[in-house]
């Protein structure tokens, strides 16, 4: 595959040793590592660009009935920072991609052409779909190559996403732009009296982080392990779907954020620098049981939430991350981002507002997380690893019934950050260190921080799909961790298919394209 893959020993070596000499940072090599870490844009910002809302995708009908979307992955240029162009990737654009929006009880296809210089893929990041239309390293796509899967939406609503997810490359991919929203509605949800005028009062905001040179040029040093880092590049310029120093102009009393961390690193912890609590509605895989009243809200990578803020007329505030809860000692925190804080985005409310309906006190119906039907499973991560073992395309780790759930307990042995996401399911995180997950982990969810030292145990619900050769892939999703084979692959099979799973290894009979 592309590319050679990090010194994983040695990096962690290298970085125990900087780590011991930045927990003094006196003179030397020592004082450059921690200001070099530091990234923090806080009060730099001038909030003069409009933020860019990504537009919805139309979708034809097609002669099976499908609505069909189709998607162009192309090369081109970004004007991010005033009077400098940046070279990108995006789909139906020069950057991200636009948002997919379908209903549950669709059958939708997705066209997804691939005019990048390289092969890639698309995985779509939480969809509840067979394993051979996920879009991860079994489905490439090659150059100038069409990938056409198609499923049913059968899933609540919730803020989804797609980005590329090709073996050792998903870091590169989604940091030069590929990535995009999908957002799936409901009949349960229409009926409540939330914000839904997309790009209005319901406003998708992707956030990340980028390095941009004064010439304009995308740095990619530490997409990595060549440089001082533990995660992954971590960058000091943010952007908000595509726009460098962005404001949104607010025209209704409450406005819902759809937040999505598509950064291939960075932790943000968001809230407003007025500090005003808002409502917490949803989180990765869907709504939950009430809002909850919070201030600030952890975003690993991967990671979504929807929240609902209300505004006054004149209020003009800005979105924050402020420094994150990374658990990690002092070294790695500071390695990790853990003192760093952004300005994301400035809220400029009119007056007068338009008014708003109140939230409902009850949001959706939230059953106790599932009982446990299949066995137990522990993940303990360790080098760059799962159990010990990197990611290998033919080696299948796990073999789990199709419909079934099971209790997963991950274990992060490790002193630097790392999360954990897994396709082909949703879970309820069960229990953090033992004790009762904290309110902004009580929904159902498929992406979950896992601090250094600490367990967090899952009851992980399977799809009921059945594919013996088919593989779902599950991995830590700080890209630079998963290129390095912080990744391995299950499939999920019914009674009548367990037969023709074949001991550990997969017959890799994927195509490039079709």
């Amino acid at each position: 595959m592309n590319g050679p893959r990090p010194r994983r020993r040695a990096v962690l070596k290298g970085l125990a040793a900087a780590g011991i000499v930045v927990v003094a940072p006196a003179v030397g090599f020592a004082g450059w590592v921690w200001v070099d870490s530091g990234r923090s844009n806080t009060g730099t910002l001038a909030f003069r660009n409009r933020l860019r809302i990504p537009p919805l995708l139309d979708a034809t009908t097609d002669a099976d009935g499908r609505r069909r979307f189709r998607l162009e992955l192309r090369t081109g240029s970004t004007e991010f920072l005033p009077g400098t162009r940046t070279a990108t990737w995006g789909a139906n654009g020069s950057y991200l991609g636009p948002t997919l929006r379908a209903r549950r009880g669709d059958r939708v296809a997705v066209d997804v052409t691939n005019r990048l210089p390289e092969t890639t893929s698309i995985h779509w990041h939480g969809m509840h779909l067979p394993a051979r239309m996920d879009g991860g390293p079994h489905q490439p796509i090659a150059r100038d190559a069409t990938w056409q899967p198609y499923w049913t939406v059968d899933q609540p609503a919730a803020t989804l996403w797609y980005h590329p997810h090709l073996h050792q490359v998903t870091a590169p991919h989604v940091y030069r732009g590929v990535a995009g929203m999908f957002l799936v509605d409901d009949p349960a949800t229409d009926d409540l009296p939330l914000p839904k005028r997309y790009g209005v009062d319901d406003v998708p905001l992707i956030v990340q982080d980028k390095k941009i040179a004064d010439d304009g040029t995308l740095d990619e040093s530490k997409m990595t392990f060549g440089g001082l880092t533990v995660t992954g590049l971590l960058g000091d310029k943010i952007l908000v779907n595509g726009t460098y120093d962005p404001r949104f102009e607010v025209t209704t009393e409450l406005v819902r954020l759809r937040l999505l961390n598509a950064s291939n690193a960075r932790i943000y912890h968001v809230g407003f620098a007025d500090d005003r609590e808002f409502a917490l509605i949803a989180m990765d895989a869907g709504l939950l049981g009430a809002p909850e009243r919070v201030g600030r809200l952890p975003l690993s990578p991967g990671e979504r939430a929807e929240i609902v803020v209300r505004f006054a007329p004149g209020d003009d505030v800005v979105l924050k991350s402020f420094p994150p809860p990374l658990r990690a000692n002092v070294a790695y925190e500071r390695l990790a981002g853990g003192d760093d804080e952004h300005d994301l985005v400035k809220f400029v409310a009119v007056d007068p507002l338009r008014p708003s309906p109140a939230l409902p006190a009850v949001l959706t119906s939230t059953p106790a997380p599932p009982p446990t039907t299949g066995e137990e499973f522990r993940l303990t991560m360790g080098d760059f690893t799962f159990n010990g073992r990197t990611m290998e395309m033919d080696r299948l780790d796990r073999v789990v019934g199709a419909g079934t759930v099971e209790r997963w307990d991950v274990v992060n042995g490790q002193s630097i950050p790392h999360n954990f996401h897994v396709h082909g399911a949703s879970f309820h995180v069960l229990d953090v260190d033992g004790g009762a997950p904290p309110a902004h982990l009580r929904g159902v969810k498929d992406t979950v921080y896992v601090a250094p030292g600490s367990t967090v145990g899952l009851a992980v619900s399977f799809l009921p799909h059945s594919d013996p050769r088919s593989p779902y892939m599950f991995h830590c999703h700080l890209l630079a961790h998963e290129d390095s084979g912080m990744m391995g692959q299950f499939v999920t099979v019914s009674d009548a298919d367990r037969p023709l799973v074949r001991g550990d290894r997969l017959p890799l009979t994927h195509a490039h394209g079709n």
